[in-house]
């Protein structure tokens, strides 16, 4: 009886260094230019926090608001959840025109199991309208959208491809969520939405748990990645939110909701918190690291553009290096950014915040503030 009760003791003492011994090696990894993996991919995002500031009334522009899908163009499904597949989205955007949803009444997440691609030449006009009750799901694995008026695979249809008007992207009235680019290696960053050239906007949307590649001094957006855009005119990002609560914001690199190099933004009426740019190094990148970790929500890099925010919450995103809620660096010093009514705290580390906190921007950059709140 003594021995069985030895052996037993011996046995919980060996179990329990196993357990110590893992724990130690688990903890002394250094993740700093490693992408973590996403700890919760949301199984029902439907039930997330909702698209747009509910504080936020600040008047939205003719050419912001949602586009009129009261006849569409496509209908993807007919009438039950299982017409409404990956395979049907892709076939979808890939014609183009105003696609709607037709899946039932309940909210349905579409498991995404390769990015839908927008082909320049098949409609100047694409609209996803997910009516509210469609969340797109790379489940952790795969981007979601792509749009790219250079790419010669989605077909080239101007001389300019850098600056054309078409195609208009607009999503609207849809979630995007677990969205993952990190395997993409020429078109990187941009976990859920990558666009270039003509114009993208984003109405009544929500982004929850995207990611891209984690380290790089220029390369980011967890959730949306954008390059020029027609004329420079700006995007659009009205009534949605980007994390909105604790285990569904967004990261990469640099801008850990939105990323985008030489590219306006109008920003109004909604939401970006809990988001993490986990780069590690800024941009340059200082010796011995891969650079990055700018931007908590936002990273605005180019010349002559300019961010503006009005009736938005930016809180509790956070960085490793700079700019916690705002990165914006005109290069060229022509850049400008407006804040109205909006309220701008809380967010998370960093430096070089010479006017106001958690944003970073240069000294000399022209930047108006009104009826807000930054700290």
């Amino acid at each position: 009886m003594k021995s069985t009760t030895l052996k037993r003791e011996y046995i919980f003492k060996y179990v329990l260094l196993f357990i110590l011994t893992v724990s130690i090696l688990n903890c002394s990894k250094d993740t700093d230019d490693t992408v973590p993996e996403i700890e919760n991919p949301l199984e029902n995002p439907e039930k997330g926090p909702a698209a747009g500031n509910p504080n936020g009334n600040s008047p939205i522009p003719n050419e912001a608001k949602a586009v009129d899908v009261s006849k569409p163009d496509i209908v993807v499904g007919d009438g039950t959840p299982e017409s409404c597949t990956c395979d049907a989205v892709v076939e979808a955007v890939a014609k183009g025109g105003k696609i709607v949803f037709d899946c039932g009444a309940k909210p349905i997440t579409i498991k995404m199991d390769k990015p839908a691609k927008v082909f320049n030449n098949a409609n100047k006009e694409v609209v996803i309208d997910g009516g509210g009750l469609v969340t797109l799901s790379g489940e952790g694995k795969t981007r979601i959208l792509y749009m790219n008026t250079c790419d010669e695979n989605q077909v080239w249809t101007t001389g300019q491809c850098q600056n054309q008007d078409h195609p208009k992207l607009t999503v609207q009235n849809i979630t995007f969520a677990n969205g993952n680019s990190t395997n993409e290696k020429e078109f990187d960053g941009g976990g859920a939405i990558w666009v270039r050239g003509g114009r993208f906007k984003i109405v009544n949307s929500r982004f929850f748990n995207n990611k891209c590649v984690g380290v790089g001094q220029d390369v980011g957006g967890g959730a949306v990645r954008v390059f020029s855009q027609y004329n420079k005119l700006p995007v659009y990002v009205v009534n949605s939110t980007f994390g909105g609560a604790e285990g569904y914001g967004n990261m990469g690199a640099n801008g850990g909701a939105i990323s985008s190099i030489d590219v306006s933004w109008t920003i109004i009426n909604s939401v970006f918190s809990h988001n993490k740019a986990i780069g590690n190094g800024g941009n340059p990148a200082r010796p011995n690291t891969l650079g990055g970790g700018s931007g908590g929500a936002i990273y605005n890099d180019g010349n002559k553009m300019r961010l503006t925010v009005v009736g938005s919450l930016i809180e509790k995103n956070e960085v490793k290096e700079f700019g916690s809620s705002i990165f914006f660096v005109s290069n060229n010093k022509t850049g400008d950014i407006v804040i109205e009514d909006s309220t701008i705290k809380n967010n998370i580390g960093g430096s070089w915040y010479p006017v106001y906190p958690s944003i970073s921007m240069h000294k000399e950059t022209p930047i108006k503030v009104t009826n807000s709140i930054i700290e």
